[in-house]
């Protein structure tokens, strides 16, 4: 199967997580999982040797570099870290010009920064595949991640309902995107102004064929009977500024005991990290028995791995 999926991906920039079908999304969790279980036996992969992934990051990140950079070790491969402020792009050159120099000299670009129409323009410009590692409009890298962790804790995503609570920003875009895609239905529930924008409403209700997607303002409407709940922090990187007036205002949306006494009793919570404790969620969740927030930090190595497999 690797191999007639490989010849499938191999080249493509992963832009946005609407770019895959729910096929092939399945297919990559298919392969992360062997991954990550011929990790655990102590078997060796070069699936990536001799390749190099250039990085690029003009947002700060843990998550996003480690994993890439281990998942790059673990295949055989390396990982090169570019700060933008040491590139020549903190210095006025273009995306494009410094898409067209990298393209000499690696096999594959991922980049984390704050627009999307940035990704856009480098993947372009760009000869080799472009992944996106975080942009104000998605962060599909996390969803394939959160993906697996719910395949991984209950076996299917058909029938499923995934609530999300909080800021409709660029994670909320991701999810609800690829939650029609694997027949999971999903309902997001954000105070009124912070929707996520509804060109991405649009495009999921478009890719829903049966699965039911809502955009509400009640938390406790969107987790009922809910199988996974999701959240991230209130103020995304960028929105420092706005941080004590959106505490006052998404309050009534934390992830508390008390909301999630509304889901299924089996149902598990996910956070992207870093987590705020006290204000998205609660300790007594994040650390609870219904967490799956370490699992789902972990599995970004792993789905890493396989769409860098896949695309180099």
């Amino acid at each position: 199967m690797f191999a007639s999926l490989r010849k499938r991906f191999h080249g493509r920039d992963f832009l946005s997580i609407g770019d895959v079908t729910g096929e092939e999304i399945r297919a990559m969790i298919d392969i992360a999982r062997e991954l990550k279980e011929a990790r655990y036996r102590g078997d060796r992969h070069t699936l990536c040797e001799g390749k190099t992934l250039a990085m690029i990051f003009q947002k700060p990140s843990t998550r996003t570099r480690v994993s890439f950079e281990v998942a790059m070790y673990q295949l055989g491969g390396y990982a090169l870290y570019l700060n933008a402020q040491d590139l020549q792009l903190g210095r006025g050159e273009t995306i494009a010009d410094t898409a067209r120099v990298l393209s000499r000299y690696v096999d594959g670009i991922m980049i984390r920064t704050f627009s999307q129409e940035d990704v856009v323009a480098l993947a372009e410009a760009a000869t080799i595949p472009v992944i996106n590692g975080l942009t104000d409009w998605e962060h599909p890298c996390q969803i394939l991640a959160d993906l697996m962790t719910i395949l991984e804790a209950k076996g299917r995503f058909e029938g499923l309902k995934v609530a999300w609570v909080g800021d409709g920003n660029n994670v909320c875009h991701s999810l609800l995107l690829a939650a029609p895609r694997v027949r999971m239905d999903i309902a997001v529930a954000t105070p009124p102004g912070y929707e996520p924008h509804p060109e991405i409403v649009a495009a999921a209700k478009e890719a829903a064929a049966g699965s039911k997607v809502e955009v509400l303002n009640d938390p406790v409407e969107a987790v009922r009977e809910a199988d996974v709940v999701v959240t991230d922090v209130w103020a995304s990187m960028g929105q420092e500024a706005e941080h004590t007036e959106r505490v006052r205002i998404f309050r009534p949306y934390q992830v508390n005991a008390s909301l999630l006494r509304h889901a299924r009793p089996d149902c598990i919570f996910l956070h992207c990290l870093p987590a705020h404790r006290g204000e998205e969620v609660a300790d007594e969740v994040i650390d609870g028995p219904a967490s799956r927030v370490w699992d789902e930090a972990e599995n970004r190595l792993h789905v890493q791995k396989a769409l860098l497999a896949l695309v180099l």
